[in-house]
């Protein structure tokens, strides 16, 4: 948890140390909920935002979890809240990776392009999308999570 927490705070220079130590310990509980690697839902965390509760996109997707609307809505998440976004986006992620276990090679990988280009284009493809957003996307989270464990020396 102080990995995730030291890896929020040299990300979000705006957050008080308190603040990330309350955000590592949502990530840690989510993922652990969830059958994540805590690690690996904080890299998407703080690609999505920084871990930034105020982080609007040019696309409409608000708050940690940059939940749009609409997904937001369908998962009964709310977006403003810090709590609930990095809940609502441990149960989506963990929920893609569930469903995606047996079914393609790195499930993890199908759950982050799922969760950056959506279920439908995981589908259609059998897999990470050949969009070069979804693929820069998923090396840059897996660069992340690789990242993090050089947070708890």
């Amino acid at each position: 948890m102080l990995a995730i927490a030291r890896a929020i705070l040299h990300t979000n220079l705006r957050l008080e140390p308190v603040a990330a130590l309350g955000f590592a310990g949502d990530t840690v509980r989510a993922a652990r909920r969830h059958d994540l690697p805590p690690e690996f839902l904080a890299a998407v965390l703080l690609q999505e935002s920084a871990y930034d509760p105020r982080a609007l996109s040019s696309a409409g997707a608000i708050g940690i979890g940059q939940f749009t609307p609409g997904t937001a809505a369908d998962n009964g998440v709310d977006p403003f809240d810090p709590d609930d976004s990095i809940a609502g986006a441990g149960a989506l992620i963990g929920g893609y990776v569930a469903a995606y276990r047996g079914r393609y090679a790195d499930p993890y990988a199908a759950a982050l392009a799922a969760y950056n280009a959506g279920p439908g284009a995981v589908a259609e493809y059998r897999g990470v999308p050949p969009y070069a957003e979804t693929r820069a996307y998923v090396a840059d989270i897996a660069d992340r999570q690789a990242r993090l464990y050089s947070y708890e020396k």
